[in-house]
């Protein structure tokens, strides 16, 4: 969906700085809840939005919508689930890994629960940022309603093909039609912030950093 050179540059930049710059190109907040953070290792993930509604049940069905997404989603896509922030059950384990390793998938983001966690590290090492780690299955407890519609996942509306930035600061959700604004900021962003960190260790002056850099 995305230029390969529009997915390396955002790998180039922090979640902080496509965080700051979407508030001023878009004007909203874009990301995520604090909650959802990386469950297996620091990998970065930057990739296209492709989306999972959950809602609760008591029918013990399996999670159709989200195998079928695993399998037919494009390489290089991100999954997002969204439960309204169920956090003490998985809607991730390590079979779904096993899918999305095998359709080279960039990562998974819930607003839910992850388990098999020593799998999917031991086995895979796919990033996967979720709300919390919990051993419960969904079965009997939620089901898929759709996939591939708007969800909300850590407080943040997710539309599909919107840009997914994540990594040890958080998750960013760049909406589509802002991705090439967003990406031209934040790039300034982080030359400017590298520019003012050099200036005040040459200096031993952070007032003067400040100073002379603001804020752009």
């Amino acid at each position: 969906m995305y230029p390969k050179t529009v997915i390396e540059q955002f790998h180039t930049v922090t979640t902080a700085s496509v965080a700051d710059a979407i508030d001023q190109v878009v004007g909203v907040r874009g990301y995520m809840q604090h909650s959802i953070k990386p469950r297996i290792n620091d990998q970065k993930v930057v990739g296209p939005a492709v989306t999972v509604k959950e809602g609760p049940t008591t029918e013990k069905l399996p999670p159709q919508h989200a195998l079928e997404l695993i399998d037919s989603a494009e390489a290089g896509s991100v999954v997002v689930i969204g439960t309204g922030g169920e956090s003490e059950v998985a809607v991730w384990g390590g079979l779904m890994t096993a899918g999305a390793v095998a359709n080279k998938l960039a990562g998974a983001v819930l607003d839910g629960g992850v388990r098999d966690v020593t799998e999917i590290r031991r086995d895979y090492g796919f990033p996967v940022f979720a709300r919390s780690v919990s051993p419960g299955t969904t079965v009997g407890r939620f089901k898929t309603l759709a996939a591939n519609v708007p969800v909300v996942c850590g407080g943040i509306t997710v539309n599909p093909g919107d840009l997914i930035v994540a990594d040890l600061d958080g998750v960013a959700v760049v909406p589509q039609a802002h991705v090439a604004e967003v990406l031209k900021l934040a790039l300034m962003i982080e030359q400017r912030e590298a520019e003012q960190a050099r200036l005040i260790r040459e200096t031993g002056s952070l007032r003067e950093g400040l100073a002379k850099y603001g804020r752009i």
